[in-house]
């Protein structure tokens, strides 16, 4: 492998499809398999889901070929990329790191949770229809002390394998497999559960909008769900296209991320509401959707069929959080190595070591160190609070401001076309809301996000 230094060679992506895998990995995490299946549940089924389509294709495509042109323009990391570009803005890039810095603080906490589960239906510990006792079990382990820490350090160590590999040899290798396995478990569970009895009823409330149900508060669900389960905002998508060569059409790559990401979204939303629907579970039930209702769900098809269910569903919970996560760990190792001259084993040790003392606290805050709390929020709240609510959208709001703004139409075309060699017809338009309206859209779920509206 070639040494990844600030001046000198710097590792690519062996293949397009490699790049999109990898790319489409970090944006499908637990926002798709666990957030989204809620949110839609909560927030009236089909109307949500329509606005989510809607911003998804103009804020998650425009905001997906903003950050791909300036990571393979400068073929930097987030920081080092706004430095060489302007100066002025290396704060966009802090902001990225910072938030990328604290996702790996309690991200793999989740991730503990999701190989847990699969241990735990695999001995058979799940096997109860009754969601109280689910949820004693879900609690204990959320709260318990060395039990989360394990599962946490289980999972971080599969990041660091990955991560330490490089480009071609970890992330994209690791990349073309479990993302074809993720798809086949989520298809797999996905023609199951529509084939339940009653399972059309639930299918309907997804798909079918109500528009009564439709609100402000919805739309802005919708649309702060859009932008964070993309992985904009924090560096990601920047750090990965530097890897990228000077041919690639960003164009196509910018339309097929959000596809397979928005694809996943809407098969788990399949997998789980008519599920539910058909054995008679609320889908309102918010964020215990998957960790208590799913296993009820799946421990009344039999304690064989309903094993090997659960099996594959929480293989697919823990292997969509392990692409997005080993991407957020990208960030920080990029960081080490474009800023601070690291190498990669020394950027990746330094970044793990950092991340797992950072989860022990995370973890910890939800049982022994509840008490110690961070604006009136405990230590894991409080890292996804900044990092989901501030740090996102706020990087999200100065990636379109810079581009739109500063770093001018000529520069962006010329990136995004390949020097004019790229047919992109709706250019104009895409600059159009680069510069008006998607700042102004995520300022709206940022004040919404921090309370304000």
């Amino acid at each position: 492998m070639e040494k990844e230094t600030k001046t000198g060679n710097r590792e690519q992506f062996g293949s397009k499809l490699g790049f999109i895998l990898a790319a489409a990995g970090s944006a499908v995490g637990l926002g798709n398999i666990w957030k989204f299946p809620y949110l839609a549940g909560s927030n009236g089924g089909g109307a949500f889901v329509l606005v989510y389509l809607l911003c998804v294709v103009v804020i998650g495509f425009s905001l997906m070929l903003m950050e791909m042109a300036l990571g393979r323009n400068t073929q930097l990391s987030t920081m080092g990329a706004y430095r060489k570009l302007d100066k002025r803005f290396t704060f966009i890039g802090v902001i990225g790191v910072v938030a990328a810095f604290l996702i790996v603080g309690y991200y793999p906490v989740v991730g503990g949770w999701s190989v847990a589960y699969f241990f735990k239906t695999l001995i058979g510990e799940l096997s109860t229809s009754n969601p109280e006792t689910l949820g004693g079990i879900f609690g204990a382990l959320v709260s318990g002390t060395w039990a989360p820490i394990f599962w946490t350090v289980v999972y971080m160590a599969l990041n660091v394998i990955i991560v330490i590999g490089g480009i071609q040899k970890g992330i994209e290798k690791a990349s073309k497999v479990m993302m074809p396995a993720l798809f086949i478990v989520l298809l797999i569970l996905a023609v199951r559960s529509v084939t339940l009895p009653g399972a059309g009823e639930g299918l309907k409330f997804l798909f079918a909008p109500d528009w009564s149900k439709l609100s402000g508060q919805v739309m802005l669900a919708a649309m702060g769900q859009a932008f964070f389960s993309l992985s904009l905002g924090m560096g990601c998508i920047i750090t990965y296209a530097s890897y990228l060569g000077k041919k690639e059409n960003l164009v196509s790559n910018s339309l097929n991320i959000p596809a397979i990401d928005t694809l996943v979204a809407i098969l788990s939303g399949v997998v789980i509401i008519p599920a539910a629907v058909s054995f008679g579970f609320e889908v309102t039930q918010g964020p215990g959707l998957v960790f208590v209702t799913v296993p009820a769900i799946f421990a009344t098809m039999g304690p064989v069929i309903g094993r090997i269910f659960g099996l594959m569903f929480f293989l697919l919970v823990a292997l969509a959080a392990l692409t997005s996560s080993i991407s957020l760990l990208e960030v920080v190792v990029a960081f080490f190595i474009d800023e601070i001259g690291f190498n990669r084993k020394k950027a990746v040790a330094t970044s793990s070591t950092i991340g797992i003392i950072m989860c022990i606290a995370a973890s910890l805050s939800m049982g022994a160190w509840s008490n110690i709390t961070l604006f009136g929020m405990n230590i894991f709240d409080f890292f996804d609070y900044v990092a989901s609510y501030i740090c996102l959208p706020l990087g999200g709001m100065f990636v379109s401001i810079f581009v739109g703004w500063f770093w001018g139409k000529k520069n962006a075309y010329d990136e995004v076309t390949n020097e004019g060699t790229i047919k992109f017809a709706l250019f104009d338009v895409w600059f159009f809301l680069c510069k008006w309206v998607i700042p102004i859209g995520i300022l709206f779920v940022f004040l919404s996000g921090v309370g304000i509206i």
